[in-house]
Formats: structure tokens, C-alpha cells, sequence
């Protein structure tokens, strides 16, 4: 029976604790021998990420214990964080990053006594110590090749990179003189090497300030020696305006890079020797995205000149692609977003993928036989799927008559309806980055709110990524403008249309996403409130060492050159027109956030103290830059609904009460 309330105060099935604990989702995927390897989030166990292990029988196993938590703070971002190989005898050889240390360590998991970890790389006194990334296992030679990244002193910006040999017999745990050095450190940033077939020759990518790796990287190419030195190092592709964004061997031993020269990221082939290219499936798709993770794969080579390649325009497929044809067939089923994350065995591909009816798991796809099958994190319907959202592609009119992508989430449940002459509150998502995309996946914290009668529209922006180059351009030196006005149109256009509620309209986001939030407050009165998450609110501090060395020269693309345009980072920060916000907010902020980090939010607060608009700011112990404890994002969520039943004079029955000041 289908019960009468108002819109956001339906009852739902789908509480906080049930939306955290499926937040996240398996990551950095790897066949070793015939078994598949993946890390995967354990909200409950404070946000450790652990590695699952399964075998072919398909039992799952973790080689790894708590508290050991495999995960690499590398760019702050982290990046791919373990490698293994098999073994005739003894099982596998097993290399990761604990999160705890940053340190390297190696395991023999198949021998319990004496098989556990120990480490390989020493612990580091000077600023945030050496962290690894990216590793390559080469039991020929003794070592794992992977990506060091080194501070110098305590400063963020008082760092090197290179790539690093560490030997496998321990002798670096306590010498640092033992880690070789495969690079000089005249790059600022450098991704993993990719070795040949033949082991003789090595590639990589690597940028400089103030470039960001979806604006200009450079693929580099060595020669590996007998003795395992790279020497005669060039550059075969990309400069400051071409992005290459990934590069792997093909079994000819030609290269195949994922470049934007064309405007969009396609898959080309290299010749190494001569230098020349060609584009293999010349589309206006994207084969690659941005480079947040070193270890991100878009594509990965099988045999006989087929290449397993994610691809789309907005949401994204698994194909195979013929390179010598140029033919790509998509794989049958029903996922329709793949996460960057890709290995292949023999004719099997291993990825990450979702859909909007289930969340992210572990699809293998048989190449021969074009069967794809979930075989880890297999979805489960923790409740009915009538309380899932029924989400809606849509292309708004933005200013200039632009384009603007978004996905639609009305409320919805099966057993509640709202009274016909009332209109539903909608709350704008902004995402974070702000190079990204918003992907069409079921969110349980999506339903938390639809379910309960409260419209999501997920909007990406202009600046993100999945539609070409230059839809991603449109944010160049207009963060804080494009953003907001596209944010803005999409909720007016619902409004006008009368599938929300123009008096009822909030919005929310977390890191460059808490930055729309908080510019949309003080510059549009269109929202009555809203949830910043770990935000940017002051450019100028941002912009003098207030942040991470990855991202420390980010703010000349998207605001324009400090030296040039001081008066624009301060006009459109949020902290210095504190007195212009028009809607209350709640204000999220982790005290261990080197991104994004918590002086910014006191000071923001400081300055909103006495102004009579109602706010709250809630700090988390423990928590960085993006929440991982389950207990943080069930107190989050209640903070947030409590904030829309307040401000929408809605009813939120069981949720704790949000203290708001003025």
C-alpha cells in the first residue's frame, strides 16, 4: 500500500550505517598465475584497506591481516600500492605499501612460518618520510622497481621523485644508501616504469609544475642495461599541451600510449624507433582519464595485437580492440561505468565496474568466449532495489547557450508518495577534483536521500572530464565561475520545470566540489543551504604552500597566475566574502587533511561567527582528505539530512538533531 507524506520525510530502509558500509569499492586489480588480486575498503575496521586474494576454486582469501593496511599516500592521492608474482615453489612473491609506515614491505604468503611481512625500505625522519608507489617485480635481479617519492624537509614542496630499485633481501630496511636510483630527480613527477617484453628497454611519464598530468606529461624512454641501469633516457611523446595519460608494451614490443592530441585521449601506437605514431580507433571518445593515481590503466594489451580498452563519452564500456582493423567490441552485460583499473592473463580481462542498479565489483571478461561474470565484491541488494534511485542522463542549457551534463535522481520509494500539490527539495552534487566526473552508479548515499523523498542531481560541471579536451578547458582560469554557473542552471532549469522545489534547493560537495559549495553560498542565493566537505575556501593561502606539492600550482590553470591575478584568488575565495553567504551550512572537516587542510575551515567559521546565519562545523579525528571510517560517514549523513529537515521545515524522525549556531 502506498502511503501519502511530504517529500524528505518518507521512511526508508536505507539508514547512514547501511549507506557507509558500502562506501567505496575494490581497487587496483591484478592477476597473479591463474588467481585475481584486488585491494577493497573496510569502512568498519576504521577505513583500512585490505587485499583479497581468489583463487581458482573461487575462495577469497586476504594474504594480509589487520591491522596491515595496504595503501600509499604517494602525491597524497596514493597509487597502485602492492605487486606479486608467482612462483614454481613457495607460492607467491608478495610486494606492498602499508599505510601506517609508507614503508615497502614483502611477504611469502603461502609459507606461514617465517612468510609474514617484513620490511624492505627504511623509515625516513625528514617531513612526510619516503613513500613508494607504482612497484614492478624483478625477482631476475633482486629487486622491485617502483616510484619514490622522497622529502627533503619538512615543507610540502620539499620533495623529490624518481625511480628507485629496492633490493628483495632487505638489506634497504635500515640503509637508504642500499635503494638504487634508476633516474636523476630533474622531473618533479614520475610514474612507474613499464618494461619491454624483452626487458630492454623501460617507459614512463613524467610532468613538471605548473602543469597538471591531464595538461601536459611527457613519455619517456629508456634503455635497460644487463646490470639493470637505464641509461640514454628521451622523450617520444607528449609536451606542455598534450596529456599522455597512460603507456604500456604491446607484445611487438611497439608502445601504445592513450594521448589528447586529437582533443580527446585515444589509444595511439609508437614506433619507438622512429618516433612516429598512429591513432588506432580515431573517436571523439575518451580511452583514458585523468592521472589522480599513478597506476591508474585505461587499457591493457593482450595477445595478437588486441588491446582491452576502456572507453565512452560520459559513462564508459570495456572493449577489445583490434589494433591492426581498428574494430571495437564492447563486452555483454550490464555495467555501465568501469573504473580505471585493469589486468589481463592470457584471453582474460580482469576490471572494476558498476551500473546504476549495482554498486562496484570484480568483472572478468573471457575473450574467447565473450562471457563477462562478476567473480569478487559481488553486488548484493542489502535491501529491496525498489528503494533504488531511477536516475536520468540529462543535457542542461547552460550560459552561451553551453552544454552541461548531469545525472537526475527524483525522489523515489515504493511505498510513499508526496501530496500532488507539493513540489520535492533537490540537493545539487558537485564533485570533487575538480578534473573528474560524476559516474552513473548505484550510491547508497544517493538513496539515503531519494528514498526518503529528496531529489540528488549529480552535475558534471564544466572542467570535467569523460567529454574531450576542451569541455574540460572551460574551467581554465574560471573555477569558481564556470562551476557555480553550471551548478546553478541545472537547479534553476528543475525548478522551472517544476520537478523541484525553487525554495527548497541545497547543494553539497567535498574537496574542489566543497569549494563550489561554498562559492555557490556567497555569490548566488539561489540555495537556501548546504554541506561543504574538506573544501578549498582560501586561494591565496592554498596558493602559498597551504597544500600538498601535487596540486601546489593547480590554482594557475583553473584561477590564472598569482603574480598576474592576486586580486581574483582573493574576490573569489569564499573565506574573504564570509559576509555574502545566504544559506546555512554544515561545514565537515578531517583534522588529518594535508590536502585540504582544517585551518582553512576554523578560519571560515571564524569569520561567520555572529552573522546570523545558522551553521555547523563538525571535525573528525583521524580522518584526511576524504572520509573512510564508518563512523565518521554515518555521523556525516545524519548531520547533512538534519540540515535539510531544519532549513526545509521537513520532518526527519531518528536522526540526531544538528546543533546550529549563528
Amino acid at each position: 500500500m502506498v502511503s501519502t507524506a511530504p517529500y524528505g520525510a518518507w521512511p526508508s530502509p536505507i539508514d547512514a550505517a547501511l549507506a557507509a558500509s558500502h562506501d567505496g569499492k575494490p581497487e587496483y586489480v591484478g592477476t597473479v598465475g591463474d588467481e585475481v588480486w584486488w585491494v577493497e575498503p573496510r569502512p568498519a575496521e576504521k577505513g583500512r584497506q585490505t587485499l583479497v586474494r581468489r583463487r581458482p576454486d573461487g575462495s577469497e582469501v586476504s594474504p594480509l591481516a589487520a591491522p596491515w593496511n595496504v595503501r600509499s599516500r604517494f602525491l597524497e592521492y596514493g597509487g597502485q600500492p602492492w605487486a606479486a608474482v608467482p612462483r614454481e615453489t613457495g607460492g607467491p612473491l608478495l610486494v606492498f605499501v602499508d599505510f601506517a609506515d609508507q614503508r615497502l614491505h614483502v611477504c611469502e604468503p603461502d609459507r606461514p612460518a617465517g612468510g609474514g611481512p617484513r620490511p624492505l625500505t627504511p623509515l625516513s625522519p625528514v617531513g612526510g618520510g619516503l613513500r613508494w608507489a607504482d612497484p614492478v617485480l624483478r625477482p631476475e635481479l633482486g629487486e622491485v622497481w617502483c616510484v619514490l617519492e622522497e622529502f627533503t624537509g619538512d615543507g610540502a614542496g620539499e620533495v623529490r621523485r624518481v625511480l628507485a630499485a629496492v633490493p628483495l633481501d632487505g638489506s634497504a630496511a635500515e640503509d637508504r644508501t642500499a635503494v638504487r636510483e634508476l633516474t636523476d630527480d630533474r622531473h618533479r613527477f614520475v610514474t612507474g616504469p613499464r618494461l619491454s617484453p624483452d626487458g630492454l628497454r623501460a617507459a614512463w611519464l613524467a610532468w613538471d609544475h605548473p602543469r597538471m598530468p591531464w595538461e601536459g606529461t611527457e613519455l619517456k624512454l629508456a634503455d635497460v642495461t644487463a646490470d639493470g641501469r637505464l641509461t640514454g633516457t628521451r622523450t617520444v611523446m607528449g609536451g606542455p599541451r598534450e596529456s599522455v595519460a597512460q603507456v604500456e608494451w604491446a607484445e611487438d614490443g611497439s608502445l601504445l600510449a592513450a594521448t589528447d592530441r586529437t582533443g580527446w585521449w585515444n589509444l595511439h601506437r609508437l614506433d619507438p624507433e622512429t618516433g612516429e605514431s598512429v591513432n588506432l580507433c580515431p573517436r571523439e571518445e575518451e580511452f583514458a582519464g585523468p592521472l589522480w593515481r599513478v597506476g591508474h590503466r585505461w587499457f591493457q594489451p593482450l595477445t595478437h595485437g588486441l588491446v582491452a580498452v576502456i572507453h565512452g563519452r560520459g559513462a564508459t564500456a570495456l572493449g577489445i580492440l583490434d589494433t591492426e582493423t581498428g574494430e571495437l567490441v564492447d563486452a555483454a552485460g550490464p555495467w555501465t561505468e568501469w573504473a580505471p583499473t585493469l589486468a589481463v592473463a592470457g584471453t582474460r580481462v580482469v576490471g572494476v565496474a558498476a551500473s546504476p542498479r549495482t554498486a562496484y565489483e570484480v568483472v572478468e571478461l573471457d575473450t574467447c568466449t565473450g562471457r563477462a561474470r562478476a567473480i569478487g565484491a559481488r553486488h548484493a541488494d542489502p535491501v529491496d532495489p525498489a528503494y533504488y534511485p531511477e536516475p536520468l542522463i540529462r543535457t542542461f542549457v547552460g550560459p552561451d547557450g553551453r552544454d552541461i551534463h548531469a545525472h537526475i535522481y527524483p525522489p523515489h520509494s515504493p511505498d510513499h508518495t508526496a501530496p500532488a500539490d507539493e513540489l520535492p527539495p533537490f540537493v545539487v552534487w558537485a564533485h570533487g577534483g575538480p578534473t573528474s566526473r560524476a559516474p552513473l552508479v548505484l550510491d547508497l548515499e544517493i538513496a539515503y536521500f531519494t528514498s526518503r523523498g529528496i531529489g540528488v542531481a549529480e552535475v558534471n560541471y564544466g572542467g570535467s572530464t569523460g567529454y574531450g579536451r576542451e569541455y574540460r578547458d572551460r574551467l581554465r582560469e574560471r573555477w569558481g565561475v564556470v562551476d557555480v554557473e553550471d551548478c546553478v542552471a541545472v537547479a534553476e532549469a528543475l525548478a522551472e520545470e517544476g520537478s523541484a522545489d525553487r525554495a527548497r534547493l541545497a547543494i553539497r560537495g567535498g574537496s574542489a566540489g566543497g569549494w563550489t559549495t561554498a562559492a555557490s553560498l556567497v555569490s548566488t542565493g539561489l540555495f537556501a543551504c548546504g554541506t561543504i566537505s574538506y573544501p578549498v575556501l582560501d586561494l591565496l593561502t592554498w596558493a602559498s604552500g597551504g597544500t600538498h606539492d601535487f596540486e601546489s600550482h593547480y590554482l594557475e590553470s583553473l584561477i590564472g597566475p598569482l603574480a598576474e591575478v592576486p586580486d581574483r584568488y582573493r574576490d573569489r575565495s569564499p573565506l574573504h566574502r564570509a559576509d555574502r553567504v545566504s544559506g546555512a551550512f554544515v561545514l565537515l572537516q578531517g583534522l588529518d587533511d594535508p590536502i585540504c587542510p582544517a585551518a582553512q575551515s576554523a578560519r571560515f567559521v571564524e569569520a561567520m561567527a555572529g552573522r546570523g546565519v545558522p551553521y555547523a562545523y563538525l571535525t573528525f579525528e583521524g580522518e584526511g582528505h576524504g572520509f573512510r571510517r564508518a563512523d565518521t560517514m554515518i555521523r556525516a549523513l545524519h548531520a547533512e539530512l538534519s540540515l535539510y529537515a531544519q532549513t526545509f521545515g521537513i520532518g526527519a524522525p531518528g536522526i540526531p538533531v544538528l546543533q546550529l549556531a549563528e
